[in-house]
């Protein structure tokens, strides 16, 4: 039987339940983690999962859980909360604070993870990471930011793990219809109304769409529990037709500025 253990962050809800959920019924044993265990003790229920508290920005906490976790075969670093606003509204605190989650939480867990890993030669890391990482929005630029650090380590460390059998998948989902924006998403610590026309209308945006996200969290998860289990593990694993549009056109973007910049670049060689 194809089991593996698994261990996921950010369990509360969105993805990270759904993806529990997802491994449970594929029979697999799941760790679900969360600050406050009491979201997460209904999962607890189905036999084949075990809770823990984590707080992904405590490096402390992180090395007692996967200590406490013991052998591991799937980490999923889902926890994450998203910043509203332009960069000069985000008040210092907010933007450390959500550095610390988005980039340094998941950084904490795969550095704890690693000498385990590495020890019995196998292992495999799905990094959530989001649209915002492929192209940026206007009032998403430390979220943005944030997720791109996470993306580009991920690159690396990909390459660092590939000879010892540990393999590193990026998860880029577009809109899905989670609790993300309701719950997930902090706002600027201050308002500029110079920004109104750009951060804020964006900020507006993401409001109205509320709910009406085209993305299914439930069959996300499954296409993620499967390409783990089929033995899948692309760098990119793009999720809904909205990040596949925005891949196409980020490349796009990127070969048009080649081609008019290319004589350019070319002449500052030796």
């Amino acid at each position: 039987m194809n089991q593996k253990n698994w261990l996921i962050t950010g369990c509360s809800t969105g993805f990270g339940r759904a993806i529990a959920e997802a491994a449970m019924t594929a029979g697999q044993k799941v760790i679900a983690t969360a600050r406050d265990v009491r979201s997460i003790a209904d999962l607890e229920k189905a036999g084949c999962c075990e809770v823990m508290t984590l707080d992904i920005t405590d490096a402390a906490n992180v090395r007692e859980v996967i200590a406490a976790a013991g052998t591991l075969d799937v980490i999923v670093n889902n926890a994450g909360y998203g910043l509203i606003g332009a960069v000069e509204e985000c008040s210092d605190e907010q933007i450390r604070r959500n550095m610390e989650t988005n980039f340094f939480g998941p950084l904490n867990v795969i550095r704890a993870a690693l000498p385990g890993l590495r020890a019995q030669k196998s292992g495999h890391i799905v990094n959530v990471s989001g649209a915002a990482a492929i192209s940026n929005y206007a009032g998403f630029g430390i979220y943005g930011a944030a997720k791109a650090a996470l993306e580009l380590m991920s690159e690396s460390l990909r390459l660092e793990l590939a000879a010892l059998g540990i393999q590193v998948t990026l998860v880029q989902p577009g809109p899905f219809r989670t609790d993300f924006i309701a719950r997930g998403l902090e706002k600027a610590a201050s308002e500029i109304a110079d920004y109104q026309a750009t951060a804020g209308k964006f900020g507006r945006f993401l409001e109205s769409m509320n709910g009406k996200q085209p993305g299914d969290p439930a069959k996300a998860a499954e296409a993620i529990v499967k390409m783990v289990l089929d033995g899948e593990a692309p760098l990119h694993l793009p999720l809904g037709k909205y990040v596949v549009k925005k891949f196409r056109d980020k490349a796009a973007a990127l070969t048009r500025e080649a081609e008019k910049w290319e004589a350019v670049a070319s002449a500052t060689d030796f």
